[in-house]
């Protein structure tokens, strides 16, 4: 399903039927940059974002841009199956016992935990004084790892084709990853004015160079964050299973699928190693498992990467949304989209005008984007929502 269009100098490759025109900007800011390795690929959720749009896949040569991994840095999924059927997850267990025990473990949108979590439930293997903006927020993170955050943050409980339940989570690395963000755009923006070769700051696009100090900062502190993030997942999801477990004791839990799907990494492709920018896309190496969420209501998929070299081995991370927050509160009917989620007998959370902001009616189907990008991943599993439970 790809299409290739040349904008500029650069090639872009399209698993995409058509681009809002905020986005379509964005790409051609991004071609214009003079260090964008091969070409540019965009995943079949592509909207608009900060500086880059979110669906994006950027290799680049010897630079990386904070924005173009964005703020949340190693914001992911992680998804767990169990051996209980779905069935036995009624509605009376869920409103009476699994959800309640969820909301009570799990700080939910800006809210922390009270009490300092376990060094354990930390990320090893850095050193924190050589980390600027970690080490600022280190005794914060302590109350952040374990928690969901707001947005389009998410804990599912799903069915899949054979009737199993499964668990799902969306969340990312908090507070943390924004401060980090935030830090080193700006510090990007200073080093490019400092010698002279700024990105237009339209553009919102400032780079740091490879072999700088600059550079070795973020990239150390990005990395951080994304082991952050992940960490913060493995918490949340041992409390669910915990959860479940004092529910229905028989129960036993595969072990967890993890992606993230905001981030920079080296990699090697058609020859040549660069810096491939994910920003809300997956890596897709070919056997490679991952998940592609749809939105509130709607279905999820477990995934297997087909290793497309023009994706740079990458597929889209979700439905992707087709307006803004704002523009679907505005405009979404509260009483449709709630009898859209009753229809399907699905638990959730939908109670007033602004919780339209992540209704199912302000993505692209979910579907469509999976038919769009057969030949960047093939499906495994096909999953339904039972319950939702949003920042």
């Amino acid at each position: 399903m790809e299409k290739v269009e040349k904008i500029g100098n650069t090639v872009v490759k399209m698993w995409l039927t058509d681009i809002e025109k905020l986005a379509r900007k964005q790409v051609e800011n991004l071609a214009s940059l003079p260090f964008v390795y091969h070409h540019i690929a965009l995943m079949p959720d592509c909207h608009a974002g900060m500086g880059m749009p979110i669906g994006g896949v950027l290799p680049t040569n010897d630079v990386v841009i904070p924005n173009a991994v964005g703020v949340d840095i190693g914001c992911g999924m992680c998804a767990v199956k169990t051996n209980i059927r779905a069935r036995k997850m009624t509605k009376t267990l869920l409103r009476k016992v699994v959800l309640p025990g969820i909301r009570e473990r799990i700080p939910l949108g800006m809210d922390h935990h009270e009490e300092m979590q376990d060094e354990k439930h930390l990320p090893t293997g850095f050193d924190i004084d050589k980390l600027q903006v970690v080490k600022n927020h280190y005794k914060s993170i302590h109350h952040q790892v374990g928690t969901l955050g707001g947005g389009n943050h998410f804990i599912e409980l799903q069915r899949d084709e054979k009737g199993w339940l499964w668990i799902m989570i969306h969340s990312g690395s908090r507070n943390l990853g924004k401060q980090v963000g935030d830090f080193y755009n700006k510090r990007a923006k200073w080093f490019n004015e400092l010698y002279y070769s700024r990105v237009e700051p339209e553009l919102e696009l400032p780079f740091l160079p490879l072999k700088t100090p600059e550079f070795n900062n973020y990239w150390a502190e990005m990395n951080y964050c994304i082991a952050f993030a992940k960490c913060n997942r493995r918490l949340m999801m041992e409390r669910i299973e915990e959860v479940i477990a004092d529910a229905l004791p028989d129960v036993e839990f595969d072990p967890a699928i993890d992606i993230a799907h905001n981030y920079a990494a080296w990699e090697n492709h058609f020859g040549h190693n660069c810096i491939v920018h994910r920003k809300g896309a997956v890596r897709a190496r070919e056997g490679e498992v991952g998940i592609i969420p749809g939105s509130m209501g709607t279905s999820s998929y477990i995934v297997e990467g087909l290793g497309n070299p023009d994706s740079f081995m990458s597929s889209s991370h979700g439905a992707g949304r087709t307006m803004s927050r704002m523009q679907a509160i505005k405009t979404l009917n509260l009483e449709e989209e709630i009898k859209r989620m009753e229809a399907k007998k699905i638990i959730h959370g939908l109670r007033v005008q602004k919780d339209l902001d992540e209704a199912a009616s302000a993505y692209k189907d979910i579907d469509q984007v999976i038919a769009l990008e057969a030949d960047l991943v093939k499906i495994k599993t096909k999953l339904e929502p039972i319950a939702v439970i949003k920042g």
